[in-house]
């Protein structure tokens, strides 16, 4: 049995010269928020999606800005009617070229035509419409993104708890083993005295054990912890471990947090965006019966050689257009986008309602988590009061091997039960700000 707690010490000394081999880094929760502001891959997925929305906002530009082409074209023709028409353009048509013979053989004919063409938008009311929009689209990734940001700050302060509660359980069973190591030497004193049995030295030290065996897993819950923050801040952390600049908190602050869902929370804004997208697509799809007007323009140059301009003209018109009947493409496309706004809608208020119910709950487990915290403190104290007059009894020869061991248990037991509860009181009350905010 010496041999096995040989071992065990040997297993702990190197666990703690692997945690010494790791660089770590200390960090404080603004130092956090800051850096996963700037370096979150989701938030940066967030970003780009607005990016999208905003791009295809600009595109809609084109209902009330103009379209302007430039184009050169040179060709080289026997064909009677482009021959002609390309004489006609270069100003160079004579008496001669009216002749029959000619008209219908020509000889080879060239034509090089410079041509600026402009299209503008007059009055296309569905085009005014799609463009609201694409704006009320690209609002509604914005407020998405900001939301993004307050849950990954949720994200990252829970995050930061989680390791501050690896490193304060990981310190607890870091004291329990010291502890342990103290009974055991005791023990052994006992033992080598006659006034312990052998099952009592064997309790013991199975005890010692266990203690280094979930010492091990608190430390390997400290990496598990950095890691996931290293993840959130998109840094590679190999070889290294963070370490919070502030200890957790044993202790809990009571706030009065207002819990009536608010309307201007920026994940309901932006559900309440889409529904408005969406329905400016629908009045868009509609006003795609009326007619569409359009002016139109052109200046062209033309000459027989290459980059020549000896012919000019222009031409300048309007077109009032209007779709009578396209085969219920245009209806069917009313339709749908009149059951996607209503869609649309009904998923806004059931969002509304599914998050009015996370607020209540969560008030709730606020409450719960308030009397756990008060509870666990209270159990704390009197495991440690009773392992405190437990081992004196046993020091004394009044108490069993087995009663000691229950009573050093529990007060780990219960000390790692308060820390837990001071958690999740945190992080609820957090969250509930979250969800109010």
């Amino acid at each position: 049995m010496k041999k096995i707690n040989l071992l065990v010490a040997i297993g702990i000394a190197f666990g703690v010269a692997n945690g010494n081999a790791q660089d770590t880094l200390s960090i404080s929760k603004n130092d956090l928020l800051q850096k996963v502001t700037e370096n979150n891959l989701q938030i940066k997925v967030a970003e780009k999606s607005f990016q999208s929305a905003k791009a295809d906002y600009r595109q809609s530009n084109a209902t009330f800005l103009p379209n302007i082409k430039l184009s050169y074209t040179g060709i080289s023709t026997t064909n009677p009617l482009m021959a002609f028409g390309s004489k006609l353009n270069q100003e160079i048509l004579t008496a001669a070229d009216f002749d029959p013979a000619l008209l219908n053989d020509p000889a080879v004919t060239q034509n090089f035509a410079t041509k600026i063409e402009i299209q503008q938008p007059i009055f296309n009311l569905d085009g005014l419409f799609g463009r609201q929009a694409a704006k009320a689209k690209m609002d509604a990734f914005q407020l998405q993104t900001d939301r993004t940001k307050e849950y990954l700050e949720l994200e990252v302060s829970k995050s930061y708890m989680q390791l501050q509660l690896a490193y304060k359980a990981a310190k607890v069973l870091e004291k329990a083993n010291e502890t342990a190591q103290g009974n055991l030497k005791l023990v052994e004193n006992y033992f080598k005295s006659g006034m312990l049995q052998k099952t009592d030295l064997l309790n013991v030290q199975v005890r010692v054990n266990e203690i280094a065996n979930q010492w091990q897993y608190a430390k390997s819950n400290v990496q598990n912890a950095s890691d996931y923050l290293a993840f959130l801040l998109n840094e590679d952390m190999t070889g290294k471990t963070y370490k919070p600049a502030e200890a957790l908190e044993n202790t809990i602050a009571i706030e009065s947090i207002n819990t009536t869902l608010s309307d201007s929370r920026k994940d309901i804004q932006a559900m309440e965006k889409s529904s408005e997208a969406y329905q400016k697509m629908a009045q868009s799809s509609k006003f795609g019966f009326l007619p569409r007007l359009n002016a139109f323009g052109s200046y062209e140059l033309y000459d027989s050689k290459f980059l020549g301009t000896a012919a000019k003209g222009y031409l300048v018109g309007a077109q009032l257009s209007w779709d009578i009947f396209d085969g219920y493409k245009t209806i069917g496309k009313t339709q749908k986008a009149k059951a996607d706004f209503e869609k649309a809608s009904v998923e806004t208020e059931q969002y509304k309602k599914q998050s009015q119910l996370e607020l209540n709950k969560t008030n709730r487990q606020l409450l719960d988590a308030e009397n756990k915290v008060n509870l666990s403190k209270l159990a704390f104290e009197q495991s440690e009061e009773a392992y405190r007059i437990r081992q004196n009894r046993f020091t004394q020869g009044l108490e069993k091997t087995t009663d000691l061991l229950m009573a050093e248990t529990q007060v780990a037991q219960k000390e790692l039960e308060h820390l837990q509860a001071v958690f999740e009181y945190n992080f609820t009350k957090q969250y509930l700000q979250f969800l109010t905010k």
